[in-house]
């Protein structure tokens, strides 16, 4: 490993390169993960290309639902891509070395997307609880000009995030340990193996999963309970049974995403009891991204029936 001089008056070192662990040791159990992580990540990216495609094609979908589906869909590609090929890599050929630089890069990007994907999450629920709690109002709060307005907001937060996170990582010193106990560079990982000051970036990480990540929750929680109070004032049974699994759906997206990233981020527990980071970290950086094409869209039928058109037009 490159090293090079560190703090002034100091022995220690700083080191250029990360080692990410794997998952296992073992030969045939690498090669069964290589397989199923592979298939996870051709299934996200046919997933979201063909959904965004598809959304940009038809015109049944240039509503304000699919227009943030579409850039759910692109977030999506984009934290997939970020994550998934570096791991292959690692599983594959055991290359669990990472730059300081690429390390630097994934803190960024990662930062960026996660963020930009709570607030996606949280401006898609707030259009469905303007859609069926107030439908008379839904033209002019969802207007082309508040959705286009609500996506550029949610970028510029994850960029706000990203660019801090890179600023909390880029204030540490690694002198000693090098090793982080994850498939890809997480900055609460890194604050861990740090033998320098953590204040400033411990500051940061909770900072800006408390104002980010706990406001975009709550929106997407308060419109969901709102959503279902309406629904459960249906009087026709059938009404109420396919809207309410519509809801769950959408519900056990957020879970997905949301559980696993309030249970790395935001509770507080020792360097002991951290074995199911690594698992939790697959869910929503490997998992989701290859489910939300299914769960919000596949299952509706206006992607049906706008996929079934425009097969005919071909």
């Amino acid at each position: 490993t490159t090293h090079f001089e560190g703090m002034p008056g100091s022995n220690c070192t700083r080191a250029m390169e990360f080692s990410l662990a794997g998952f296992t040791e073992d030969p045939a159990t690498q090669v069964t993960l290589f397989l199923f992580f592979l298939l996870i990540y051709l299934v996200t990216i046919l997933g979201n290309l063909g959904m965004i495609t598809l959304i940009r094609a038809s015109a049944l979908l240039h509503s304000p639902m699919y227009y943030f589906l579409g850039n759910l869909a692109f977030v999506n590609l984009c934290t997939s891509t970020i994550i998934t090929p570096r791991m292959l890599v690692g599983v594959l050929l055991e290359k669990k070395g990472i730059t300081y630089a690429g390390c630097m890069a994934q803190i960024f990007s990662f930062g960026l997307f996660v963020v930009t994907e709570c607030f996606l999450l949280a401006a898609m629920a707030y259009n469905r609880y303007v859609a069926i709690c107030h439908p008379l109002l839904y033209p002019l709060v969802m207007s082309p000009e508040h959705c286009s307005w609500l996506v550029t907001g949610s970028y510029l937060l994850g960029l706000a995030n990203g660019v801090g996170q890179a600023i909390g990582m880029s204030s540490l010193f690694f002198c000693s340990s090098s090793a982080i106990d994850l498939f890809f560079c997480d900055i609460s990982m890194l604050i861990s193996l740090s033998s320098s000051d953590t204040t400033l970036s411990l500051i940061i990480l909770r900072t800006s999963s408390s104002l980010l990540g706990v406001p975009s929750l709550l929106v997407v929680l308060v419109s969901y309970v709102a959503i279902i109070s309406t629904i459960l004032s249906i009087s026709s049974a059938e009404g109420k049974r396919k809207a309410l699994s519509t809801c769950a759906s959408h519900l056990a997206a957020v879970s997905t995403f949301y559980g696993p990233l309030i249970f790395m981020y935001l509770i507080p527990r020792s360097d002991t009891s951290r074995g199911g980071d690594k698992w939790a970290a697959v869910l929503y950086t490997v998992v989701t991204p290859m489910l939300n094409p299914c769960i919000y869209s596949l299952r509706n039928r206006e992607v049906k029936e706008a996929w079934r058109r425009l097969r005919k037009i071909k």
